[in-house]
């Protein structure tokens, strides 16, 4: 039997691990001894779900997979296991050393993606520390974020002490020694804060305050303590070889998604496309070496026994030595059976040799990400690639034997028009066409052609930044138009983000400080696990937009003026906002801006020009 464990299925084998050894273990002794069993026990261990089997929903079975042996329907959700730890009086704990982590001197929290901030509230809320910082005592950890999120701070800055800005590596190592010296110092909690403000990249939030017009429009932020900087300056580590690793993984016992070595193979992006916000952040590029990368595959590969390497960065096939590196991961790792992964590939910068090379372990999925359906659009997004480009590069996998292929594709893009949309369809078509138009012998046995559309989101930082979201209504048409269009084409999968999910997304991306109580209002509610299509609860989050009087479309669907204040402008992202604007122009020209390795484009300016190594 095939025993798949989700997320909830693993918060479930955790608490039971964790009832084992509070509950159970003090009276197995004694229930031995006297060969009866402790009914209270017994109640507590039947109402959290220990009789039961697995008996997945599809046959009839619980929500989660489990059948209860009880006289009452039930099932177990994550809520119920966190409701099981408040009622069992059982903190958020490390896994571990099972130390309670409000034992800590201070929390990190990954702020990696805005449909994850109702967790962290759960976190805080089962730590038993305060949500919110004002309300947080000096005995309770100082709680640090940071992250992709991280550069706007804004929504979620109400329930942090400190949120870093920028590449971590350093920065981390100087805010734990920040804390240690005030804790040893015996410093209050508000003057730990400012020996943290005092590192570069290291924004606290409590020092400033939003500024408001008379009818309530933002208009940025000031300081209320001096010491601050006026402007929180994105913290760049230069050095990538000399960023760290964890050289000995805790190794999981059961499958889990990234099941597989990681290794990062550079920094940044010299393409510019106008929707990314991470080719933008995490400016300017920077590679490690080869040999760098080499020594951390062996090193791992020894201590882990993992037999998939990947390779990742924004775009694998834009590292200097990929077409150098790869068969030298194949080559010294072959009695292994070590095989390589690019999960994130630019059509243009990809080789049939690559292809060759990477199947002659085992092929490993196929993903390409056109963005958009038509040359116009392409060029206006700043894409950089051609439908000829993108024909070679699925030519080549299908004739080098791959029959898996996936598309990432985006609608509501500025300027988009139908024909954009029926142009992603087109290429599908084209795609489906080129492999069942190659020899049987040479191809595949049956195309599985994965067509994926997301939904624009304008995020800061970017060229489009000031850009208004399509409405919902207006994305569910363009989803149905395009379902139709790839209708009938061999091959062809189609899947796409849910609409309420990336407007929500738009909101917290371009939001402020008035989102803090939406937030904890739809977490009241019953908000988790936002992403989680099955777990999303839109009802909450509207319920929570009317109680609070926030209007969501105010974030996520006007045009913003290229001269109004933005909620992250007292961050310094480096990249600057005259070079946002100019690229934003050029886009609704259609105009392309130059790889930046042909040629500096000038988006530092003058200040943060020494940053750029690549000319």
């Amino acid at each position: 039997m095939d025993f798949k464990l989700d997320k909830s299925h693993l918060l479930q084998q955790e608490l039971f691990r964790r009832f084992a050894e509070t509950e159970i273990k003090p009276l197995a002794k004694e229930m031995d001894e006297k060969e009866e069993y402790d009914l209270e026990l017994l109640a507590k261990m039947q109402k959290y779900g220990f009789f039961g089997i697995p008996y997945s929903k599809e046959y009839g079975g619980a929500v989660n997979g489990v059948f209860l042996y009880d006289r009452e329907e039930a099932s177990i959700t994550s809520d119920c296991f966190l409701g099981a730890m408040r009622e069992e009086h059982i903190p958020l704990f490390t896994l571990e050393s099972q130390d309670p982590v409000k034992e800590f001197d201070f929390l990190g929290i990954t702020l990696g993606y805005e449909m994850c901030y109702t967790n962290i509230l759960t976190m805080l809320d089962l730590a038993h520390i305060h949500k919110r910082s004002a309300d947080r005592g000096e005995n309770e950890p100082i709680i640090v974020a940071g992250g992709g999120c991280a550069c706007n701070p804004e929504p979620i800055a109400d329930f942090m002490d400190a949120i870093m800005i920028g590449d971590g590596e350093d920065m981390i190592m100087e805010v734990c020694d920040a804390v240690l010296a005030a804790k040893e110092a015996g410093l209050s909690r508000r003057d730990t804060l400012k020996k943290l403000a005092a590192i570069q990249g290291v924004y606290v939030p409590a020092f400033y305050e939003e500024k408001r017009g008379d009818n309530g429009e933002y208009m940025g932020v000031e300081k209320n303590e001096p010491s601050a900087p006026d402007k929180v300056e994105r913290r760049i580590l230069m050095d990538l070889d000399r960023a760290q690793y964890i050289k000995k993984p805790i190794v999981p016992y059961i499958p889990i998604v990234h099941d597989r070595i990681a290794l990062e193979l550079f920094r940044g992006c010299t393409k510019g496309c106008r929707f990314c916000q991470a080719g933008f952040i995490y400016r300017p590029i920077r590679e490690r070496k080869m040999e760098t990368v080499l020594n951390a595959a062996d090193e791992l590969i020894g201590c882990t026994g993992y037999d998939e390497v990947s390779l990742f960065s924004l775009s694998s096939g834009d590292y200097s030595h990929i077409h150098e590196l790869v068969p030298q991961i194949i080559d010294r790792f072959s009695s292994e059976h070590v095989s390589v992964s690019l999960p994130s590939l630019r059509i243009d910068s990809f080789l049939k040799e690559d292809l060759e090379r990477m199947q002659s372990v085992r092929k490993a999925g196929l993903t390409f990400a056109p963005e958009a359906g038509t040359q116009r659009l392409r060029d206006a997004i700043n894409k950089g690639v051609s439908e000829d480009d993108l024909l070679r590069a699925v030519g080549d996998a299908f004739s080098s034997g791959w029959n898996g292929v996936k598309l990432y594709f985006m609608i509501g893009l500025p300027t988009e028009t139908e024909e954009d949309i029926l142009g992603i369809a087109e290429l599908a078509r084209k795609v489906s066409a080129l492999f069942y138009s190659m020899p049987k012998e040479k191809r595949g046995k049956g195309l599985r052609l994965s067509v994926s559309a997301s939904s624009f989101v304008p995020k800061p930082f970017t060229p489009f930044q000031w850009e208004p979201q399509d409405r919902k209504e207006t994305l569910i048409e363009k989803q149905k138009l395009l379902k139709s269009a790839l209708k009938g084409i061999r091959g062809v999968e189609f899947s796409y983000h849910e609409p309420d999910i990336s407007v929500l997304e738009a909101v917290f991306a371009r939001g402020d400080r008035k989102l803090a109580d939406v937030l904890e209002r739809a977490w009241e509610l019953g908000a988790r696990f936002d992403s989680w299509d099955e777990h999303f609860k839109l009802d909450a989050w509207n319920a929570a937009f009317e109680q609070t009087g926030v209007d969501p479309d105010a974030y996520a669907h006007r045009r913003r003026e290229k001269d109004e204040a933005l909620p992250w402008d007292h961050i310094d992202s480096v990249v600057t906002k005259e070079y946002l604007v100019r690229e934003s122009e050029r886009a609704y020209r259609a105009e392309v801006t130059k790889d930046c390795r042909l040629g500096c484009n000038g988006c530092f300016g003058e200040k943060y020009a020494t940053y750029c190594k690549i000319n």
